[in-house]
């Protein structure tokens, strides 16, 4: 049997999803869509995995202590699902998940010791610093153009970019109702094409250049509504970036210590310099699974379907991650 969690955009995770081949159960993908479940679901079903869907809450623990399902195929966003939370909880419950271990999912959604290491590692990052909202509210973090972005969510939730020549900071991160924390990380605007990668175990998939329909950048609308993004694979840009681009980011992957699939996105301005400027953004380890998704276009380009992208990752499950 296989376990899917999966959350919702702004708290915990409210479903699950078991699944397992025989008498081998396993846990499921994530998703910020009610649209992953069924599909990962039936994606593992096609590939004979006997599927159970879970509601998932506080109570995980005692759930999966009762379900003991083979594999947790985790699929959750954010804080508790993408930042050690669950995967410690697997850890002591023993039970094999996928992506990636506690200190990778911990490391990695941390944005700020995630770039430091990256970097340290020679993955090209923007200069950046961490800064209180209310600090960021009252003066500008950086020189215009900037990006906020809060220290630990993933899905670009709460992103604000600080366009040139704006002569007041955001006045966004310092409202009573801000959801997101008080630490933010301030980091240099990088102008330029949207482009991403996915690791699969040891190997970088292909490069998609992402063009957000109504968005400046690639926002979680454009993540997650269908139409919200055009996505052109494999990206239009030199040879020599292309492969720099799946070079760094298997790099980055293996520097934060990930497993599984990993996502790395990037920016890069062609108009600098003569090779332009290529920076690392940063490293999902749990990429969405939606219709919309990177990674099974990716998978699929690179001849591997649906199922036997959920398959391996239900298969490369382990502990010690």
């Amino acid at each position: 049997m296989t376990l899917m969690i999966t959350p919702t955009p702004t708290g915990f995770a409210t479903r699950a999803a078991a699944y397992s081949r025989g008498d081998k159960p396993a846990v499921s993908p994530k998703s910020a869509q009610s649209s992953t479940r069924p599909g990962c679901a039936a994606a593992l079903e096609s590939a004979g995995y006997r599927v159970t869907r879970v509601d998932v809450g506080r109570d995980i623990a005692e759930v999966l202590a009762k379900l003991r399902p083979d594999v947790a195929f985790n699929a959750l966003h954010g804080r508790f699902g993408e930042d050690g939370t669950i995967q410690g909880m697997l850890e002591i419950l023993a039970i094999p998940y996928t992506h990636s271990g506690v200190l990778a999912s911990a490391l990695a959604l941390q944005k700020d010791l995630a770039k430091t290491v990256m970097a340290a590692a020679g993955v090209p990052v923007a200069y950046g610093k961490v800064v209180d909202r209310h600090e960021a509210a009252k003066r500008h973090a950086l020189e215009p153009p900037y990006v906020l972005k809060p220290l630990y969510e993933g899905s670009s939730l709460g992103v604000v970019i600080v366009k040139q020549g704006r002569s007041h900071p955001p006045q966004e991160v310092g409202r009573d109702d801000w959801p997101y924390g008080d630490a933010l990380l301030a980091e240099r605007y990088v102008d330029g094409l949207e482009l991403t990668c996915a690791v699969m175990g040891d190997r970088a998939l292909g490069v998609i250049e992402v063009r957000p329909v109504s968005e400046a950048f690639y926002g979680y609308d454009a993540k997650y509504a269908k139409g919200g993004s055009i996505h052109v694979l494999p990206a239009e840009i030199k040879p020599n970036i292309y492969h720099d681009i799946q070079q760094l980011s298997l790099r980055a992957h293996r520097a934060l210590g990930c497993r599984g699939v990993s996502r790395a996105d990037f920016r890069y301005d062609e108009a600098k310099g003569e090779n332009g400027e290529l920076v690392c953004l940063e490293v999902n380890t749990q990429p969405g699974m939606t219709e919309t998704s990177l990674v099974p276009e990716m998978a699929a380009h690179a001849g591997i379907s649906f199922a036997e992208l959920v398959s391996w990752m239900v298969e490369d499950a382990s502990c010690d991650r």
